[in-house]
């Protein structure tokens, strides 16, 4: 019987966030890189500083895998080898590509958790990376089969809402409708503006270029807005700004009313007439000030046997103490991080009131706070360095950044157990529950 060996997070870094701008590609910083070249850079600077200092090198890496949600046309990585290729890797450093759209990179980090706990592996290392300028989320790359919704094809799938699933403001706005009258917009749009308040402030103390664990950005060359021929150092996340209620409650709707009769718990909300008298409009409630952006980014980590790394001397940020995913109806992907995290809870053995921080991934601010009231967890536990409406979410990326992130916040508040989670589109959550062993 296989021995479950412990297993440590012992680095993580990642670049900056830019802003992404899918048809205006000189207004994205990194506009003019690739994605496989935002990852290779954060890679090589990765081991050339950060790891070098504690003793690791690129020929320890056991197994690499890399995550992306978008991984055709130039992020198309050759299973994972191009990016490494790009970064001065050793031919025999094996690795993999994963893709579970924004849970990709915390998918890359399952398996290279799983393959140090099961004894395959020492040291593993898991990326994500997604550059949605060059990339973006529609593109004449991916083609859904549609035939699910043609009721004169074979493949018709009534049962499924594959419309609505593919689109993500529409999933956030039916949980939104289905959790009525327990939300309101104004907690939506608040929440948006705590994330990019607490950013911004966090930013101007430089915590996530410097601090604990010596940060978590490391600044790369990109260029100013408008330009690609003059270069620059970017390091910090660029879609953060202070923000006030007023501003974010005044900003466009984007999605649109489903116009539900009941919510989940089957009492009746009125429908149209219930909808257009609650929220006084007929549009719907989901904005940019209570959403995540559209971002560019890489995300790393190192994972090590906990045995190896204490024969090197090698400290942890983190361990590992358990991980989960879930699968939810797709056209409310936003419910995916409950399930994700009571799985993990469930294997830890642990209850979510003994969670002392949490890192939900804010695709929408609806996510978190549906998270927040079934779990229930007060928000003053919840994403206290700012989260992804202001960071930022490069979909395939985002889940190395939230444990990383959480990581570095439990060491700082001398705080034991954290949970870091995401939803992911087409019906699904992950999650994976920390513990700073110096608490």
């Amino acid at each position: 019987m296989t021995n479950i060996r412990e297993c440590w997070l012992v680095d993580y870094a990642r670049t900056p966030f830019s802003r992404s701008r899918p048809k205006q590609q000189e207004r994205d910083v990194f506009g003019d890189k690739r994605g496989d070249e935002l990852l290779a850079t954060l890679l090589m600077k990765f081991f050339d500083d950060k790891l070098a200092k504690k003793g690791i090198k690129k020929e320890d890496i056991d197994d690499a895998i890399v995550g992306c949600a978008m991984g055709v046309y130039e992020n198309w990585t050759y299973g994972g080898r191009l990016p490494l290729f790009l970064a001065n890797f050793p031919v025999t450093t094996p690795a993999m590509f994963v893709d579970r759209q924004c849970g990709s990179a915390g998918s890359a980090m399952h398996v290279g958790i799983m393959e140090i706990m099961l004894g395959y592996s020492k040291c593993t290392l898991a990326t994500g990376v997604e550059h949605m300028t060059r990339i973006p989320m529609q593109n004449d790359w991916v083609r859904p089969n549609l035939n699910m919704i043609s009721k004169k094809s074979e493949w018709y799938r009534p049962d499924y809402d594959v419309v609505n699933a593919l689109n993500m403001l529409q999933t956030a706005q039916k949980v939104y409708e289905e959790e009525t009258p327990f939300f309101k917009k104004e907690d939506l749009d608040k929440f948006g503006v705590r994330s990019h308040n607490l950013t911004v402030k966090y930013q101007e103390e430089g915590w996530f270029t410097g601090g604990i664990w010596d940060g978590e950005i490391i600044p790369i060359e990109g260029h100013i807005t408008g330009n690609e021929e003059e270069k620059i150092i970017i390091d910090k996340d660029q879609a953060a700004r202070k923000s006030t209620l007023e501003q974010v409650s005044q900003l466009p709707r984007l999605s649109r009313p489903f116009y539900l009769k009941q919510n989940i718990k089957g009492e009746d909300i009125g429908g149209r007439a219930g909808y257009n008298e609650r929220e006084g409009t007929k549009e719907g409630v989901i904005t940019a000030g209570n959403s995540s952006p559209l971002n560019a980014g890489a995300t790393a980590c190192v994972m090590m046997e906990a045995k190896e790394a204490k024969s090197r001397g090698i400290e942890p940020l983190a361990r590992i103490v358990s991980i989960g995913w879930a699968g939810v109806d797709p056209s409310v992907m936003g419910r995916g991080p409950v399930p994700a995290s009571e799985k993990a809870l469930q294997s830890a053995g642990l209850k979510a009131e003994d969670i002392d921080f949490w890192e939900i991934n804010e695709a929408f601010t609806i996510v978190a706070l549906n998270c927040m009231k079934y779990l229930n967890i007060p928000e003053e536990k919840v994403n206290i360095r700012g989260g992804a409406t202001a960071i930022g979410h490069p979909l395939g990326a985002s889940m190395i950044r939230l444990p990383g992130t959480l990581a570095r916040i439990l060491k700082e508040e001398k705080a034991k157990y954290g949970c870091a989670n995401a939803c992911v589109g087409g019906g699904q959550g992950v999650a994976i529950i920390l513990e700073n062993i110096d608490a």
